[in-house]
């Protein structure tokens, strides 16, 4: 039915909170209740939200404030602008920081890798610091370039002001946002990110393990990342991948370091259980062609930005539909990533997925005579 394989959608089609995704064929069960102050359940690939309560709420995120940490570190690593051996000298603030810590000594110098997975494994406030001020140099600037990060990424309800999670006035996140944030970590640097799954590390001698009990207790489970405060509750960030199909759960201001495990282990088993994720186009591949108008070509190539992923009911496949809307009246010149059009998928007449079609290559202005004979023909055509 579909040309193989692409991403991202744009409707969630999503209920009010406290409830699942509307069901298109009226057969999926609400979600399990959680006792939790907010939640979200989003299918990574496509984007889509199974399931919410209280998503958008602004709360206290403890130790998720890391994700974001460790997402801009990843991006330096990304842009050889910081290398993994890189040594790091751990200033009197990072090693003197309140709450979990790695244990790396005053003006000591520690590498990178071993401050990343003291953040991440161990959930160290003091690497998180060393981390921010070896990237910003110091924690005030990066925490400006935390805040600047969530704008990019579309996180509306998230306001940083320190680089790992300690209860601050102005210091809060949502649900939703979470999501999106850990969306990104997977998508964008799946190289680092693998260092969520690991269950221990050891430094200075001290051996501390992931507080994420799930991936004690799902082998399927692969992150993310726990936060507590007594302000916070209980939160964690998980991800879990089963038949090539990846959801988030996040869970905010649960009661008890068990809860806050059971309810995203719920959240993630009702998804798989429910719902199924398909590839249905191909990225940067010519799906059809958009005509164009004064141009040194009469027609140019369209296709999507990226991979194009759709969420459904479970064993509901056949019943998807995809159709392209074309714009036919561009006109040169046209740069390549130029919207011309929109690739829609429906199931029993509810648009459930959509994405735009863009130029995948570039049109010149054409020559004299052929920007006045299309002019001719574009009046005529009128």
């Amino acid at each position: 039915m579909f040309q193989h394989p692409f991403r991202f959608i744009l409707a969630a089609l999503i209920v009010s909170a406290g409830t699942g995704v509307q069901a298109e064929n009226g057969a999926i069960p609400p979600p399990p209740p959680i006792a939790a102050a907010a939640y979200i359940l989003m299918d990574a690939n496509s984007g889509r939200v199974l399931a919410e309560q209280n998503a958008d709420t602004q709360l206290e995120p403890a130790s998720l404030t890391k994700m974001m940490t460790a997402y801009i570190t990843f991006g330096e690593l990304s842009q050889n602008r910081l290398q993994l051996d890189d040594m790091v000298t751990i200033s009197a603030k990072a090693a003197s920081a309140e709450g979990s810590r790695m244990f790396a000594e005053p003006g000591s110098s520690v590498a990178v890798e071993n401050l990343i997975k003291g953040m991440i494994i161990q959930s160290g406030n003091d690497s998180s610091i060393a981390l921010a001020e070896r990237i910003g140099g110091d924690e005030v600037r990066f925490t400006e370039r935390m805040n600047e990060t969530a704008r990019q990424l579309g996180m509306t309800q998230t306001h940083y002001v320190n680089s790992m999670g300690l209860p601050a006035p102005d210091h809060y996140t949502s649900a939703r946002d979470v999501a999106t944030l850990a969306r990104a970590l997977i998508r964008e640097f799946p190289e680092y990110y693998k260092w969520h799954a690991i269950k221990e590390f050891t430094y200075n001698n001290i051996k501390q393990g992931n507080r994420n009990r799930l991936l004690w207790q799902d082998p399927t489970v692969d992150g993310i990342k726990t936060g507590h405060t007594k302000g916070a509750g209980y939160c964690l960030a998980a991800s879990s991948v089963r038949d090539n199909m990846r959801l988030i759960s996040v869970v905010m201001g649960a009661k008890s370091d068990k809860l806050r495990a059971s309810s995203n282990a719920d959240l993630l088993n009702y998804g798989f259980k429910h719902f199924e994720t398909r590839q249905l186009y191909q990225g940067k591949i010519k799906l059809t062609e958009a005509h164009v108008w004064k141009g040194a070509q009469s027609n140019i190539p369209a296709g999507l930005r990226q991979d194009f992923h759709v969420t459904f009911p479970r064993g509901q496949y056949d019943g998807l539909k995809a159709s392209m809307e074309v714009d036919n009246k561009s006109i040169a010149p046209i740069d390549a990533g130029a919207r011309l059009g929109e690739v829609k998928v429906t199931l029993n007449d509810q648009v459930i997925a959509r994405d735009d079609l863009v130029a995948l290559e570039s049109v010149a202005r054409g020559g004299l005579f052929k920007r006045l004979f299309d002019e001719l023909a574009m009046l005529i055509k009128r």
